[in-house]
């Protein structure tokens, strides 16, 4: 097994020492879940990514999902998964389990998984502090949220106090209803409302592909213009354009680069923001 001398070790470093200068005391949002949430090694390299960020201080925001533990956990209760468009189908008890999950469970053991690796964190939902503003998205959709306002300051608070926020995508109205909301939607929104230097969405793929079915043709970088050509002309389509438009408005509200990044790659986020290399797609104004 090759191994790397204390010189080469120190050389990496001083490499990496411009990305460094460039994102310490900047915000930095990562939307994490898919495969890199499911695979429990994937997981530990995340984890680890995000707490060498902060001791380096980068303020990194995580927000996640939990969709297949959500799925998981309604099957054990005898309940069936609905899905229209890629969203789900949510009543009342179906959002009651959502906020136990994500809230609870998944908020909770990624907060813990944090503090195991070294770092500071503090696990809030949308509804802290009215963070997330919701309506409901249509009544089809039951108890499914769209965002109307982002509350930044319960985040600000908790960067200003050294902590890593985990934040699980639940929106609440001024009537006390719950929302569900589409994480990469949510996370979009957070970014803008912080003005993030940049937002990450973590996603099972390798990127935006001129031929989905080469990975040679991975685009590595693209202006908005150029994305909604692409969207245009057929290149972005099904899942993938729901997600390019949550990038677009992330950049119209402010956030300077998006990267839909490749979540399966050993600790991407590392080599997307400290090397030169990148891991995915990144979408600029």
């Amino acid at each position: 097994m090759e191994t790397f001398t204390n010189a080469q070790r120190a050389e990496v470093l001083v490499q990496a020492m411009p990305n460094i200068q460039h994102y310490t005391g900047s915000i930095v949002v990562i939307k994490y879940g898919g495969n890199a949430m499911i695979n429990e090694e994937l997981k530990q390299q995340v984890m680890e990514d995000i707490v060498l960020l902060q001791l380096i201080g980068v303020k990194v925001v995580l927000v996640h999902g939990g969709g297949p533990e959500i799925t998981e956990t309604m099957a054990r209760m005898g309940k069936e998964s609905v899905f229209q468009n890629g969203l789900r189908v949510t009543d009342r008890e179906t959002v009651d389990i959502v906020q136990m999950v994500l809230a609870g469970k998944v908020n909770k053991s990624l907060v813990n998984l944090l503090e195991v690796k070294g770092g500071n964190a503090i696990g809030i939902s949308g509804m802290d502090g009215q963070l997330i503003q919701a309506k409901m998205k249509n009544e089809q959709l039951g108890y499914v949220g769209t965002v109307t306002k982002v509350n930044p300051r319960p985040i600000l608070d908790l960067l200003e106090k050294g902590y890593i926020p985990v934040i699980s995508t639940l929106g609440c109205d001024k009537q006390g209803n719950i929302y569900n909301i589409n994480g990469d939607t949510a996370a979009a929104a957070i970014a803008g409302a912080l003005g993030a230097r940049r937002l990450i969405l973590m996603t099972d793929i390798d990127g935006i592909l001129r031929d989905r079915d080469d990975p040679e043709s991975l685009i590595t970088m693209m202006t908005i213009d150029e994305a909604r050509k692409l969207e245009g002309d057929g290149v972005i389509s099904g899942g993938m354009i729901p997600k390019v438009e949550c990038c677009i408005s992330a950049i119209e509200q402010g956030v300077k680069k998006v990267i839909i990044l490749d979540g399966r790659v050993p600790h991407a986020i590392l080599m997307e923001l400290l090397t030169d290399q990148g891991a995915g797609t990144m979408i600029q104004g």
